[in-house]
């Protein structure tokens, strides 16, 4: 471990001891919490669309605002789905996943590799899947132009890479999971998920298309890619610089991650997705239970000023490099 990520662990030492796992076993799933959090789901993404088909503009913007909404509802509903916590029943956890993934615009099976190996290598930067590309190294002139720019002005660059790098870039899925199974599973999910977009917009057209799901993207990735964002970078992480590593223990990823503070309708809405602490510590309790373990996490800022603070940094400096070397205090 290097100095900086000891530094912090000695830091989250002093807050206290987290309860253990099994003193949350009894933080189940259910299949009525979860029936009620997708029918919910359901039921605004119909408002949305039907909002969306109006003549009216305010109307047209109003329903673009509720889908965009309901998009988040679903990536927080899809991360559920790829741990199998959304439901008791873990045979609903598939189908489910795959309607997530549509509205997220992420194949499911991807979703849950990828991300099953992010929570195993969690605090090793360069070999967790999900942070290797914010490794820091020399910046060309474009790169750091671009970043600055998509930063400072909230075009979500970064939620659309995320997307293509991790689970729709065949080539390095492939090198990352070299099992045969795993291998036509992922083809499978990418394949089967790209040929119901085109079927979709063949059937509607593309000008409906747009019209429907075109601002309300660009507003969920708006959200998602401060969410997203937020959990990880400018923490500072380890590197193993090719070395074989062991994978750190669940209780102890705390430190390397970091937690907002959403309204509470907000967080409830989003199955406690800004709970990611917690999350970490304890992935096998349901978001929609993860607020009631008693335990103060140490990362944890409100999300109106982890924003202001973010933001107030250049792109550059924000994605490759930590809140040790930069002091802000993020």
């Amino acid at each position: 471990m290097n100095q900086e990520a000891e530094l912090v662990t000695l830091h989250g030492a002093e807050s206290g001891a987290p309860p253990s796992s099994a003193a949350m076993a009894h933080l189940r799933s259910s299949n009525r919490a979860g029936g009620i959090l997708l029918s919910t789901a359901a039921l605004f993404t119909v408002v949305g669309i039907l909002l969306s088909l109006q003549q009216t503009w305010l109307v047209w913007l109003l329903g673009q605002a509720v889908f965009a909404a309901t998009m988040v509802q679903w990536f927080a509903l899809l991360h559920e789905c790829g741990h199998g916590t959304l439901f008791r029943s873990k045979e609903l956890h598939a189908p489910v996943g795959w309607v997530a993934g549509f509205f997220s615009i992420i194949p499911f099976y991807c979703w849950k590799r990828v991300h099953g190996r992010h929570h195993k290598w969690t605090g090793w930067q360069d070999v967790d899947p999900t942070t290797a590309a914010l490794v820091p190294r020399p910046l060309g002139r474009a790169e750091r132009v671009l970043m600055n720019v998509c930063w400072k002005y909230w075009i979500p660059l970064f939620a659309a890479l995320y997307r293509v790098n991790n689970f729709w870039n065949l080539p390095r899925l492939r090198s990352l999971f070299t099992n045969r199974k795993d291998r036509m599973r992922i083809a499978i999910s990418i394949t089967t998920l790209f040929a119901a977009y085109v079927a979709v917009g063949v059937i509607v057209g593309p000008r409906m298309l747009l019209r429907v799901a075109g601002l309300a993207s660009v507003l969920a990735f708006v959200v998602e890619e401060l969410v997203i964002l937020s959990q990880h970078t400018h923490i500072p992480q380890n590197l193993s610089q090719g070395k074989r590593v062991p994978p750190f223990p669940a209780l102890e990823q705390e430190v390397f991650t970091r937690s907002l503070v959403f309204p509470s309708w907000l967080s409830a809405m989003l199955l406690h997705i800004d709970a990611h602490e917690l999350h970490h510590m304890y992935p096998f309790v349901p978001g929609y239970r993860l607020r009631a373990i008693s335990y103060d996490t140490q990362n944890e800022i409100g999300w109106w000023t982890w924003v202001r603070c973010a933001r107030a940094l250049p792109g550059e400096i924000f994605m490759f490099r930590n809140r040790i070397e930069t002091g802000a205090n993020i």
